[in-house]
């Protein structure tokens, strides 16, 4: 019958003998098998290993496993830690570059591995970035497009993706959303609605997608409003018909004017129209 200790195998699948450690003076104390073991196969039982024993971190940085070296650099000196960021594994760069000073990571904003680039994009800040304004992988760029100051945001109007897109047509300043309004994208040309002033919303009418059409009936001017009081989407039909009607109860009495009756209440909308999002759950 095999013991647990049996059990316990190493990164190269054999199995782990604790009588001929170097740590056997640990046993049971500091180390235990399968479940705090530097030469475990498994991350988390190293992990733990070097929980309970962070003084022996600096001695394993070069150790062959990756595992070794990537759970080692969480407990190892920071003084070790610089020629970690050259590592053949991506595991063991961010490993130790979470740990280094900012400009340290300024050498792996072009790693070869988009998980070690991304969290780079999330720890740098302002000019930083910009290095990363095109990097080939369109989540980065996402990050990049959160985090970059908004008068630099210009430079990725013209993204490939749809969501870097999006990310800009948020953060942008006004001046430049006019460029994102005319976006090929509907996700992108809603975002850019949201933000544009009332009195700029007009040239957006004739949009094909009626979830921009439905955001112009919710802030346009009045006036803007009428025009799509008999909009082909009974959604955007009714909110601008409901809206009118409220101009009217509210007293205005030009509100309605050369506006026919409410012919398709939001009720009467047909189902297909019914199952889909508003606006306002789109925000």
């Amino acid at each position: 019958m095999k013991t647990d200790i049996d059990e316990a195998l190493d990164w190269r699948g054999e199995a782990v003998i604790c009588a001929n450690c170097a740590h056997i003076e640990l046993l049971n104390s500091r180390c235990q098998p399968l479940k705090a073991c530097v030469h475990d196969r498994y991350a988390r039982r190293i992990d733990r290993f070097f929980d309970w024993n962070p003084s022996l971190a600096n001695s394993y940085l070069e150790h062959p496993y990756f595992e070794v070296r990537a759970c080692g650099a969480k407990a190892a000196d920071v003084f070790h830690l610089p020629p970690l960021l050259d590592d053949p594994e991506e595991a063991v760069r961010w490993s130790a570059a979470r740990r280094l000073p900012n400009r340290y990571l300024l050498r792996l904003r072009n790693d070869p591995h988009r998980e070690v680039r991304i969290r780079v994009a999330q720890r740098l800040e302002g000019a930083d970035l910009m290095a990363m304004i095109a990097d080939p992988d369109y989540y980065v760029r996402q990050t990049v497009a959160r985090k970059i100051p908004a008068d630099l945001l210009v430079l990725m109007i013209g993204d490939a993706d749809v969501e870097v897109r999006r990310v800009v047509a948020v953060r942008i300043g006004l001046e430049h959303l006019s460029r994102l309004a005319a976006d090929p994208e509907a996700g992108v040309r809603l975002e850019a609605a949201r933000r544009l002033e009332p009195a700029n919303l007009a040239k957006l009418t004739g949009d094909p997608d009626w979830r921009v059409r439905y955001e112009i009936v919710l802030r346009a001017d009045i006036e803007v409003v009428r025009g799509l009081a008999e909009d082909e989407d009974p959604l955007v039909r009714a909110a601008a018909q409901d809206r009118i009607s409220a101009g009217r109860r509210d007293g205005d009495p030009h509100a309605g004017d050369g506006v026919f009756p409410v012919l398709a209440p939001l009720g009467s909308a047909s189902p297909e129209a019914l199952e889909r999002p508003t606006a306002e759950d789109l925000r």
